[in-house]
């Protein structure tokens, strides 16, 4: 009942005091707790709530996935000459990439085989080869490309027919 005069408080005791105390002791232990998550969430750079941590067999994205082969596998050289024969129109120019196409990559001599549809365009690929090593060692690596090997065309092959005797060399045997 109020009198109209200020009410006294009176100190907690029994049940209210040990009420009082855990309820103290659990925002305490919550404290704690939320410094301990963030410490581990911290140690463990993010990651899932679980406590998995990243491994070879995480899903990962396509591009970087074929990076870590051809790093694995030491293929990055082929790889990287492979893109220059993808490129080699911008490498070399659509008039030169119209007549010569390079053909084989040889590791080992570092050499890169290049065929051209004429024997003056065989002759042109090779004026042209020291500023192309140097262009394509700029593109890949320095040392990458040593050199140019430069064929012209290939003459046709001899076929034998339908119609041709065993043993006969063409044309030239009928004639003596």
């Amino acid at each position: 009942m109020s009198d109209g005069s200020p009410e006294k408080e009176t100190p907690a005791r029994g049940v209210d005091l040990a009420r009082v105390a855990l309820r103290a002791a659990r925002e305490q232990a919550r404290a704690r707790g939320a410094e301990a998550q963030q410490r581990r969430q911290a140690r463990r750079g993010g990651g899932l709530r679980s406590g998995a941590r990243r491994d070879g067999r995480d899903p990962m994205p396509l591009g970087a996935a074929v990076s870590r082969l051809i790093a694995e596998r030491g293929w990055e050289t082929p790889a990287a000459v492979g893109g220059v024969m993808g490129r080699w129109p911008q490498l070399v120019g659509p008039q030169v990439a119209q007549h010569c196409e390079p053909q084989h990559y040889d590791e080992e001599e570092r050499t890169l085989l290049v065929r051209c549809d004429s024997t003056a365009w065989a002759t042109q690929l090779r004026l042209l080869a020291p500023r192309l090593v140097a262009r394509l060692n700029e593109d890949l690596g320095h040392g990458t490309v040593k050199a140019i090997k430069v064929r012209g065309p290939e003459a046709p092959r001899r076929g034998y027919g339908p119609l041709r005797a065993p043993g006969s060399r063409g044309p030239g045997d009928t004639y003596g």
